[in-house]
């Protein structure tokens, strides 16, 4: 156990639960650049597609998610991180060997379960590693990680597409797979790399905010439900909140380079690359502005801070999506670059919110809670509702501009609502935790 750990070497812990999460977004993410082969190879719709996308890894990443928050308050974090790196790497390279869409759902389901396990461990980590006023900033940059693998699985598609092929692939031991499947093998092996490297960091004690002293006791479910109904208005509307900002945002990042595409006829190559290239630089530099600006504002004495800075991101998010109805692409494509960047602003900040208001053995718990809220709606529906729309409403795949259009300014406004909502339930909470560790105290 590190004892009072540097700052130096809790980045470096940051560092390494980052490149953890970049290679989960790379293999969870990596199929925005592949809806036009995978169609053409399982012969499926774009709602399909969207469920492939969303809905397939979400529903047991979300639910896997709950008892392994409770595992992470109770358990070795670095193990349950390590096993969970395993299992989505394994269950990558199965998306290669896939020969049906049914397959391929099954082993994207198995994608969700192993990364169900890195995040709500990560968050009680660095919560241990950090002091409440570096915390935002921290998440922050461990945050970097959904929009740089985000940005760089479209970018790495790009380039593997263009250098594999469209003949048919045979393997060794596999048989006869698709040309657009290799990819998922050149990405999936060098995950179980990074099981390796997260052996060098060490667990840290448990410790309140700010203090030397361990934390030794567990919760029981009975104390983790009392804990939320006390602050059920804080979390209700924290959750959602991000549950409507992914919605909108995953929406954009698996159908936008399509939308290119269809709508403006620029190669897929082309639509990758620029695509990935805005989210990488503009989305990463939002998470990062986003986590410093609710450090700045919580240094000047803001209690709401985080909440804040995600509403005003919020708002500025919601202004921009009127980029994708703009005909002229190079002007709508500083629109794009101004959603990217607005739309991150919160992620930082709002996990660390959660960090905030609950007690240090609740912290996994109330993570996985949040994740849960998260991305049953956001990555399980966002993809999905633009799909819906486009063969429900428009059935017309040349008018999905629309369709990102609706879905992102719904989820970005009604983000905002929840965030102004609840500033004021925030205070509350924050309130309510100094009186249960008093109490806890005490006793």
């Amino acid at each position: 156990m590190e004892t009072k750990p540097s700052l130096r070497y809790a980045w470096y812990v940051v560092g390494v639960l980052l490149l953890a999460y970049i290679s989960s977004f790379i293999d969870r993410q990596i199929i925005s650049l592949l809806v036009k082969p995978i169609k053409a190879s399982f012969g499926i719709s774009d709602t399909q597609m969207g469920v492939l996308m969303g809905l397939s890894f979400a529903v047991l990443y979300t639910l896997v998610g709950i008892p392994i928050g409770l595992m992470a308050d109770q358990m070795n974090r670095k193990r349950i991180i390590s096993w969970g790196i395993l299992v989505w790497s394994i269950m990558t390279v199965f998306c290669g060997m896939a020969g049906s869409y049914s397959l391929f759902f099954l082993a994207r389901v198995g994608v969700g379960i192993g990364e169900a396990a890195l995040s709500p461990a990560a968050y009680s980590i660095i919560s241990d590693y950090f002091p409440k006023k570096k915390l935002a900033t921290a998440l922050s940059v461990y945050n970097m990680g959904i929009y740089l693998g985000s940005g760089l699985s479209i970018l790495i598609g790009a380039a593997l597409r263009t250098m594999i092929g469209k003949e048919n692939i045979v393997l060794p031991f596999v048989g006869e797979i698709f040309s657009w499947q290799m990819i998922f093998f050149y990405i999936g092996l060098p995950g179980i790399l990074i099981v390796f490297l997260v052996q060098t960091i060490k667990e840290p004690k448990r410790v309140e905010f700010d203090s030397e002293k361990e934390i030794n006791e567990t919760s029981s479910f009975k104390e983790i439900i009392a804990y939320f109904k006390a602050n059920r208005q804080t979390f209700s509307y924290l959750n959602f909140s991000m549950a409507f900002m992914a919605f909108a945002t995953y929406a954009g990042i698996y159908w936008v380079p399509t939308m290119l595409g269809r709508v403006h006829g620029w190669a897929d190559t082309k639509a990758g690359v620029t695509f990935g290239i805005l989210v990488t630089v503009f989305s990463t530099l939002g998470v990062i502005s986003g986590g410093k600006y609710a450090d700045y504002l919580t240094k000047r004495g803001v209690v709401q801070a985080k909440m804040l800075a995600g509403f005003r991101g919020m708002i500025a998010a919601s202004l921009c999506t009127v980029g994708l109805l703009i005909e002229d692409i190079n002007i709508g494509i500083y629109f794009i670059a101004g959603f990217c960047f607005f739309s991150s602003f919160p992620y930082g900040s709002a996990t660390a919110a959660i960090q905030e208001i609950v007690p240090n053995k609740m912290r996994a718990i109330f993570s996985a809670f949040f994740l849960f809220v998260v991305n049953i709606i956001g990555l399980g529906f966002g993809p999905l509702t633009v799909g819906l729309l486009n063969d429900a409403v428009y059935n017309d795949p040349n008018k999905i501009h629309y369709s990102i259009f609706i879905t992102q300014l719904l989820g970005y406004s009604l983000s905002a609502l929840c965030l102004y909502l609840g500033l004021k339930p925030f205070v509350r909470s924050v309130d309510y935790l100094k009186k249960y560790l008093a109490v806890s105290n005490q006793n």
